[in-house]
């Protein structure tokens, strides 16, 4: 009987008896699948002094073009202060535009320049190319379990935004 909750293994008829230590290595599988994933962007970041809060701005403004800065904070979950500083860098390098709204002109409106999309799709490939070749290699069905795990691992105002970016794909 396999121990890692594998085909056949312990975790494999009911989900809800798992152990301490399945979870454990799931938890250890989760950090190590993060750092994996981040790796590529974080080499392509460093040539241009950004970090991942400039990666993560940089693909929301992509997927949501025109997005406010208040629901860009919403999204990220990160104080005004802290997006402020981001955006403040990526609009002097020329990768993000601010464009005052046309209904209330309080609110600014975010999209890429050429530049900025140039970067996304530098930074998403290198992500898409790493979950491309995992997926092929697990399959279908534990690529839609994979998604089920992380939509249910999320807050609910995490699920909604997440919800709301998945329909318009």
């Amino acid at each position: 009987m396999a121990e890692d909750g594998g085909p056949g293994g312990p975790s494999g008829g009911n989900l809800l008896f798992l152990t301490d230590e399945q979870l454990r290595k799931g938890i250890e599988a989760m950090f190590f699948a993060y750092r994996g994933f981040t790796a590529d962007p974080d080499r392509i970041l460093e040539q241009y002094g950004y970090g991942r809060a400039h990666h993560r701005a940089v693909h929301f403004i992509n997927r949501s073009p025109g997005t406010t800065v208040n629901n860009l904070l919403d999204i990220l979950g990160v104080t005004k202060q802290s997006l402020n500083r981001v955006l403040r860098t990526l609009i002097d390098d020329g990768l993000v535009e601010s464009r005052v709204g046309n209904k209330d002109k309080r609110e600014r409106h975010l999209y890429l320049t050429e530049r900025g999309a140039d970067l996304e799709r530098e930074l998403s490939e290198a992500q898409r190319s790493r979950m491309r070749a995992a997926y092929r290699t697990v399959g279908p069905d534990a690529v839609a379990g994979f998604r089920q795990v992380l939509e249910a691992m999320m807050d609910p105002d995490q699920r909604r935004h997440f919800r709301s970016f998945k329909d318009q794909s």
